[in-house]
């Protein structure tokens, strides 16, 4: 693989005050918990922290709360959602100076086009970021969840293009990630998302880790030691444990931005949650289920 990068990042939820402005507390004490809890990474600013919620100036708090918080102890993959290259070139530079180790292109917020289109806005963040950086640049292929993804012929001319284009953030089944690992032929660093589901086939498949939210992130950072320690039947047994979680969290994007969100904040022990509108509102039978799991996983290691 093209990088070093390895493991379970956590991806950050974004959580507001009653003031409705980002809750830097719970910000950082999310941040905090993951690490606890054993997360080999984190990553900040995707679906999972409502980016399209967010201000410029607000994106740059996540960044450097985050990277304060790490303390330079494991890397920071930033997402960079900007609509033009030249804001998404300008981003980049700016996540690095506040600490982020790499970086994850979302497409432009254009559907429809061509794929050549895509590929070629990718191109140009990736020459204008690469004038003045080194810094590793991924892309997130996720058609299901923001409706545009290269096909693995069109990620491979990429990555043959642009030499700092080295990660792929999929939003694929272990299948599918396995073929798009094959079609590349191992030149680029792949993760998964899916919120960890088929953990251990995504890493048999050869990611080298995944990105899901926090919800249970420190079990699935302890499925993943297991594994490359070669212990595949308690990671199968661990796993087994959370697949119901993720599998009632990860109906959608808006499903899990409510409940998922509301787990990982009672393992950390914060008492609720506070949407910036829009927000899919919580049913009590969808808080029960949430309580349930969330009660089972237990407080989240230094809550």
């Amino acid at each position: 693989m093209s990088t070093e990068f390895r493991g379970i990042y956590p991806i950050l939820y974004a959580y507001f005050g009653a003031d409705g402005r980002l809750d830097e507390a719970a910000m950082r004490r999310q941040v905090r918990c993951c690490l606890a809890g054993g997360a080999h990474g984190l990553a900040v600013l995707g679906l999972a922290t409502e980016v399209n919620k967010l201000s410029p100036a607000e994106k740059r708090d996540v960044v450097r709360w985050s990277a304060e918080e790490i303390a330079g102890r494991v890397p920071l993959a930033v997402t960079v959602a900007e609509a033009t290259a030249e804001d998404a070139a300008s981003f980049v530079l700016d996540a690095e100076a506040l600490g982020a180790a790499w970086i994850i292109l979302q497409p432009p917020p254009v559907r429809g086009l061509p794929e050549a289109e895509y590929v070629a806005w990718y191109g140009r963040v990736a020459d204008l970021v690469g004038r003045r950086s080194a810094i590793p640049l991924g892309i997130q292929n996720a058609a299901a969840y923001i409706g545009v993804g290269l096909s693995p012929g069109g990620v491979a001319a990429l990555a043959r293009n642009h030499a700092n284009v080295k990660l792929i953030k999929a939003e694929d089944s272990a299948v599918d990630v396995q073929r798009l690992i094959e079609a590349t032929g191992g030149a680029l660093t792949v993760f998964n998302g899916r919120a960890g589901l088929e953990l251990p086939d995504c890493l048999r498949a050869g990611c080298a880790g995944m990105i899901p939210a926090p919800e249970c992130a420190d079990r699935q950072a302890r499925i993943f030691d297991l594994m490359a320690e070669g212990r595949e039947e308690e990671a199968e047994a661990e796993y087994q444990r959370i697949a119901p979680m993720i599998a009632f969290a990860m109906q959608g994007v808006a499903m899990f931005l409510c409940y998922g969100k509301r787990m990982t904040a009672w393992r950390m022990g914060l008492p609720e949650v506070i949407e910036r509108p829009p927000a899919l509102a919580p049913t009590p039978f969808g808080l029960e289920c949430a309580r349930r799991f969330a009660a089972r996983l237990g407080p989240y290691p230094g809550a």
